[in-house]
């Protein structure tokens, strides 16, 4: 699902550059919403762990 934002993203950058303003407009707004999808779920899943009191899984 992160990689569908940062295609909509990378889009979004292309159609502004070319100037084509409907195209950019509307890969824009899928952006945006996806971002703020994304810190949404960020925001839960962390309080859920920081709930269960849970540590991260170490690092490799």
């Amino acid at each position: 699902m992160l990689s569908w934002a940062l295609a909509f993203l990378v889009l979004a950058l292309i159609a502004a550059v070319l100037g084509f303003g409907g195209v950019a407009a509307i890969s824009i707004e899928i952006a945006k919403i996806l971002f703020v999808v994304f810190l949404i779920l960020f925001v839960i899943t962390a309080t859920i762990h920081a709930l269960r009191g849970k540590s991260p899984p170490p690092a490799l």
